[in-house]
């Protein structure tokens, strides 16, 4: 399977390529294998295998994402910011939301015409009572002021905030062109970038989404099953065995129904 992260030596000794190809995503847990993951999209990933290359002389960021975790896309945009390198970025079909925002950390954002870049405000889940939820509004508002002064700082005064939070909130697609307009890219390359990956890369994600969707109505159904089979047995059954997890384990079990009946929302 073809990787969708890579940081590799480019021909010229002194420039790096780095390839961003699929979802921004920071380390995990695997509840299966019981480790922790390294994510290839990580920003602690990202440090590792840039500390392997301290006097590297340029960087080529390739990026072709749908997005995902913003707290990671932070992380790694202010280390471009921070190494010496002269990093260009390269749209080769879409960067969207948080891989969108990995540009602004680019000295230079190069689009060919067709391609594209999204960007809105930041959201996520939240849950607790009326207070913990309105708290989580307000700290979204908050994380996106700095958001902002991302996409203001790299426009080079092409824009007013004002208007970036206008495109924010009606959730943009920007073409090349307007990105030119906005300052979030600095040249469009006139041959059209071959979006045959980008195009395949979206059924792929699709495909996948609705595989795990459905797996996960299906362990969730499976795991309230075996919740309800190994509750104490009714008093007016006393002569049938009961049956018990130990508790650690069945609150485990529910925790995971919990947990896949939250995926689904």
């Amino acid at each position: 399977m073809k990787k969708i992260w890579e940081l590799k030596q480019s021909v010229n000794p002194d420039t790096l390529d780095m390839y961003i190809y699929g979802d921004v995503q920071g380390d995990y847990f695997d509840w299966w294998e019981w480790q922790q993951v390294e994510s290839e999209t990580s920003a602690n990933h990202f440090r590792n295998e840039l500390a392997k290359y301290p006097d590297i002389k340029n960087i080529n960021l390739y990026v072709n994402s749908f997005g995902g975790s913003v707290y990671e896309a932070m992380s790694i945009r202010n280390q471009l910011k921070r190494h010496s390198a002269y990093v260009t970025g390269y749209v080769d079909g879409f960067a969207c939301s948080a891989a969108s925002f990995l540009l602004t950390g680019c000295d230079k954002v190069v689009m060919y015409s067709n391609t594209m870049q999204m960007i809105h405000n930041m959201w996520n889940a939240s849950i607790g009572n009326s207070k913990q939820h309105r708290k989580a509004a307000d700290d979204l508002d908050v994380i996106m002021q700095g958001n902002r002064q991302a996409y203001l700082e790299k426009s080079g005064g092409k824009i007013s905030e004002e208007k970036l939070i206008e495109l924010l909130d009606a959730e943009s697609w920007l073409t090349a062109a307007q990105c030119i307009e906005y300052g979030f890219a600095d040249e469009i390359l006139d041959k059209e970038a071959d979006l045959t990956e980008a195009k395949q890369m979206l059924q792929k994600v699709n495909k996948t989404f609705e595989q795990q969707l459905s797996y996960n109505k299906a362990l969730m159904a499976q795991a309230r099953e075996f919740i309800q089979k190994t509750e104490p047995t009714p008093p007016e059954s006393p002569k049938e065995p009961e049956t018990k997890l130990e508790p650690k384990e069945n609150k485990t079990i529910k925790l995971m129904a919990a947990l896949f009946a939250k995926k689904e929302r």
